[in-house]
């Protein structure tokens, strides 16, 4: 957090605040499923409110692949941030070009405004300088409240940055600060457990995770890609088979770094998800021809329970099955239980990053029984990985500049 004022160290009465903020909530039959997003930024629309700012609101919404598509509009969520506020919130049906600069006109001091998805402007991914400059004409300051979404160099991110004198929200101070003070220099024995799809997508993670980590449990549809790696039959279980080689890789790595692996003992099967009045647990080894692998077992959540209890810190980014299709979530929520009576009763630092086990521990009631659940899923990753975070690093060097000025 070097070089990067908050909010707080600012003058922002009159002021047009640009906030990045991250309002891309799951969403199920048309309604929010989970409102932590919107919670979580609340903070920082408050205080600048308070403070008689003029609010402007930014966020992406889907992946509209730069065109207008009603169904990832903005305008749903305007009426639950308006009622988390506690205020009416305003709309602007688009976050660029003379409706944004008519709507943004009319705004007054203390007052909020949502724009319209900047998705549907194809210059927001490719970090436009043309759309970049349109939307700094609508602000004095900028306000990147956004951690989850400064991996990425779009406009919204690196743009407004490098345009407008810039702060961070408390949110990205929070999350920052929190990752820093419990990950920098984790408390061992230090723990990790990865879940998701596939292998491709946290390759880079798992790499950095055997060289850290002294036990990294690995669960989800990627499990399935390692049992079939030590032979395992997997039955119709979804799996990369061009990577069988990398995680044979993998596993021997950890091995020599002494990180130990810790795969599913059982899991629980079925035809599909469509089957899963039908499913069983069977052991890892003897999954059926004509099954599916669609969560872990109890045995494997009671060995990544036992093996928790001699660790002092763990970090988790993943689901370990199916969660979104009950009861193919009973693992995954399971061992979230598990890990919040841990963090009660002997003080395992815990930390949870990611979309989906966000979403999985916000619906067990366990979001406050953690030491830390980060907002974030693809910039939580690469700064585990140690990556330079693009967001970041444009608030770091706008800094600079205006210290020197």
């Amino acid at each position: 957090m070097n070089h990067i004022p908050s909010i707080k160290d600012i003058d922002v009465k009159g002021k047009k605040a640009l906030v990045r903020a991250d309002l891309n909530v799951p969403m199920a039959h048309g309604k929010i499923s989970d409102h932590t997003r919107i919670n979580r930024v609340l903070p920082t629309i408050r205080e600048l409110m308070k403070r008689g700012a003029k609010v402007i609101i930014l966020s992406h919404f889907g992946r509209p692949d730069g065109v207008y598509d009603p169904s990832f509009s903005l305008a749903p969520i305007t009426d639950a941030l308006a009622k988390a506020l506690g205020v009416d919130v305003k709309f602007g049906v688009d976050c660029v070009g003379h409706a944004a600069e008519e709507a943004v006109a009319n705004l007054k001091a203390g007052e909020a405004i949502l724009l319209e998805n900047l998705r549907f402007h194809a210059g927001e991914e490719e970090n436009s300088a043309d759309f970049a400059d349109q939307l700094a004409t609508l602000g004095d300051i900028y306000v990147n409240d956004a951690f989850s979404c400064s991996h990425r160099a779009h406009a919204s991110i690196v743009g407004l940055a490098e345009r407008l004198p810039s702060v961070a929200g408390f949110l990205l101070q929070e999350e920052l600060e929190n990752l820093e003070n419990l990950l920098s220099h984790p408390k061992k024995p230090y723990a990790g457990i990865v879940g998701g799809s596939k292998i491709s997508s946290k390759l880079e993670l798992l790499d950095a995770l055997v060289n850290s980590v002294d036990l990294l449990a690995i669960g989800g549809g990627m499990a399935n890609t390692f049992l079939a790696a030590k032979k395992f039959n997997i039955g119709t279980s979804s799996y990369e088979k061009n990577l069988l080689a990398t995680a044979e890789k993998i596993l021997k790595k950890a091995e020599k770094n002494g990180c130990e692996i810790l795969l599913p003992s059982d899991v629980v099967v079925a035809a599909d998800l469509d089957y899963s009045p039908e499913c069983e647990v069977v052991a890892a080894e003897k999954i059926p021809a004509d099954k599916m692998a669609l969560d872990i077992g109890p045995e494997t959540v009671k060995a990544i329970t036992e093996k928790l209890r001699g660790c002092k810190t763990v970090i988790w980014n993943g689901p370990l099955g199916a969660f979104e299709y009950p009861p193919f979530d009973v693992g995954t929520i399971s061992v979230a239980r598990a890990i919040a009576g841990l963090t009660k009763a002997s003080g395992l630092v815990s930390v949870a990053g990611g979309g989906d086990v966000l979403a999985a521990i916000a619906k067990a009631g366990l979001s406050n029984q953690f030491t830390y659940v980060s907002t974030a899923g693809g910039a939580f990753l690469e700064w585990l990985e140690g990556k330079e975070l693009p967001g970041i690093t444009a608030l770091h060097q706008q800094n600079l500049k205006q210290a020197k000025a």
